[in-house]
């Protein structure tokens, strides 16, 4: 009752309720929160401890910045959406003007985005062209996940935010985390446009993932790795930090390259390893603990393209999780 209470106190004043109705529909610098309320720095901050305080927002650090968006436990979502059905957002000029602001400031950050895409698109277009569609990729990963059984995923090196765009429709909640600041602005704009509220990104590191132990806490119940441990130096290592954040039963689904001898993607784009093998991969998910589910080659048409490989894992019981946590750095 008294949390109750506190969120809707807190919600009770029309600057913080305001803020509520914006930060459903977007993740917002302060900076930008007061450009579209026109009210003072401080003034906006206040506010905006309070509605963390009462815990309908949630606010995180990333480099410099700070952003806030609306809560995504299960009781403060459940009113922040009831409140919004009650405004009358098309009807009351503040709140129509409000909208027009964020719309604007999802279109300043666009067109940044768009020009970090348009600088590096002919490089990422060339290495689409190697392998398989993604059309088949994304189809592969949705079915094997399955929609029916996802309420939480974490996006590990989420990039653009395509994974989250995909899933979206089938999950209550999802989160991307990535190292890249121009990659986490790609993926804002892209989960905006798709209307994708229910997730998230975050700057963080696959290595320290910033949440809890998920056999403790509110864990996930899958964790995505989409065409990132080729990048990494210790793919093993991120594979733990994963598991220690799923919920028990728990899910890992791996999209990689098959073993492939395309030097130039190691000198010109970082790749730290040319593809993985099923038998590697395998043998990591039973040193982790996890039992195999599915492994699946998607092989190009062009027969000098490089073949895609989607591996599903599983926990398998306390007993092998604590195992798995020990193993962790």
């Amino acid at each position: 009752m008294e949390k109750l209470l506190g969120m809707l106190r807190a919600a009770g004043d029309a600057t913080r309720l305001r803020l509520l109705l914006l930060l459903t529909k977007a993740e917002l610098t302060v900076s930008e929160i007061t450009l579209i309320l026109g009210q003072s720095q401080p003034r906006v901050s206040r506010h905006l401890r309070l509605l963390c305080e009462a815990g309908l927002l949630e606010r995180f650090k990333e480099g410099a910045w700070v952003f806030y968006r609306a809560a995504d436990q299960a009781k403060a979502v459940e009113l922040a959406r009831a409140i919004s059905a009650l405004a009358d957002v098309e009807a009351d000029p503040v709140l129509v003007d409000d909208q027009r602001r964020l719309a604007e400031v999802r279109t300043q950050r666009a067109q940044e985005a768009a020009a970090y895409f348009r600088a590096n698109a002919a490089e990422w277009e060339r290495i689409r062209s190697l392998h398989v569609p993604e059309q088949e990729v994304e189809a592969a990963i949705v079915r094997l996940l399955g929609r029916d059984r996802l309420d939480s995923v974490l996006d590990a090196g989420t990039g653009t935010g395509r994974m989250l765009e995909l899933l979206s429709p089938y999950i209550r909640r999802g989160i991307g985390i990535d190292g890249s600041p121009e990659m986490l602005a790609i993926g804002r704009d892209r989960l905006g446009q798709a209307s994708a509220f229910n997730c998230q990104v975050r700057r963080g590191d696959v290595y320290r993932l910033p949440f809890g132990d998920g056999q403790v806490a509110n864990g996930f119940d899958a964790v995505l790795f989409h065409q990132v441990l080729h990048f990494l130096d210790d793919p093993q290592a991120a594979l733990r930090e994963a598991i220690r954040v799923l919920k028990p039963g728990g899910r890992i689904l791996i999209a990689d390259f098959a073993p492939h001898a395309l030097e130039f993607l190691r000198t010109e784009h970082a790749h730290r390893r040319l593809g993985f093998s099923d038998a590697e991969v395998q043998g990591w998910f039973k040193a982790a603990g996890l039992k195999t589910l599915a492994s699946q080659s998607l092989v190009p048409s062009d027969t000098e393209g490089l073949t895609v490989m989607v591996w599903l894992g599983e926990t398998v019981g306390a007993v092998v999780r604590e195992k798995t946590i020990e193993a962790v750095p």
